[in-house]
């Protein structure tokens, strides 16, 4: 008898450790997979832009382009393009890095969020006539504060109504709503009636580079890093974002923000 259990504790045993490692075996194999995918991804956003410098500037050295005044400033305006391509990326990759190193702090202040909300759209409002988008606010108070990073939130706000008026439909709108969440915290809502997502796509959307169509997306500009980074900022505040979609009928972003302690909520 005491050999018979000591036999299936043994087994036991055994089984356990070999599901332990295959699992870390898979877990090793799914970041060695993410590392290339992300390799590849960056190795593919940077190239497009150095390619279109280097042939720029080639075809104005070595094609005697140089002498042709208009032909100079419009190939180089050209190349100017592509180096704030390249630099944008690479300010974005900093900041995900550093959110991540844990280097970047949240530097939190109580402040109105439709104030900051009205910023973003004078902001944007060029680029959302130039794509036939209309801004609304939905608002039941003008008065809501939180407490978080003025200026993180301000980038949270730009880049996920950026998304919506790329990916919005012709004479299609993006609307913002405010409202409790719970008790001590509200929700921001940014909600449009664009192309929608698939479903299979959602649980990837955050992961840097990771593009829908990708051909589609990079001529609509961008880093690829916007909604990564708007995860990272979220997280930082210790708040929640949750997204939710469908096919022709549009998407919806939406994240958490602490409201002020009771004692120091203002009038």
């Amino acid at each position: 008898l005491i050999i018979r259990l000591t036999l299936e504790i043994f087994i036991k045993t055994y089984i356990k450790n070999e599901e332990e490692r295959r699992s870390e075996i898979n877990i090793l194999k799914d970041q060695e997979n993410y590392r290339r995918e992300f390799l590849g991804n960056i190795s593919h956003e940077l190239k497009t832009p150095l390619f279109t410098i280097q042939g720029y500037i080639l075809t104005l050295v070595e094609g005697g382009a140089l002498k042709d005044k208009k032909v100079r400033e419009k190939y180089l305006r050209r190349a100017a393009k592509g180096v704030d391509r390249i630099i944008s990326i690479v300010k974005d990759l900093d900041l995900i890095t550093q959110f991540e190193s844990g280097i970047k702090t949240v530097d939190r202040s109580e402040f109105n969020i439709y104030d900051l909300i009205e910023n973003v759209f004078d902001l944007l409002e060029f680029e959302s006539e130039k794509n036939s988008i209309s801004l609304k606010l939905e608002n039941n108070n003008s008065l809501i504060y939180v407490n978080a990073d003025q200026e993180r939130i301000l980038q949270v706000l730009t880049n996920l109504i950026v998304n919506s008026i790329k990916y919005g439909s012709d004479n299609g709108h993006t609307k913002v709503i405010v409202e409790d969440y719970n008790k001590e915290k509200v929700i921001v809502r940014v909600i449009d009636n664009g192309e929608g997502i698939e479903q299979e796509h959602l649980p990837r959307l955050f992961e840097r580079f990771y593009r829908i169509d990708k051909n589609r997306s990079r001529k609509k500009g961008g880093s690829g890093l916007g909604l990564s980074i708007v995860k990272h900022i979220i997280e930082a505040h210790q708040e929640q974002i949750f997204v939710e979609s469908k096919i022709g009928e549009g998407t919806e972003f939406s994240f958490t923000l602490q409201k002020p302690k009771a004692s120091s909520t203002k009038n």
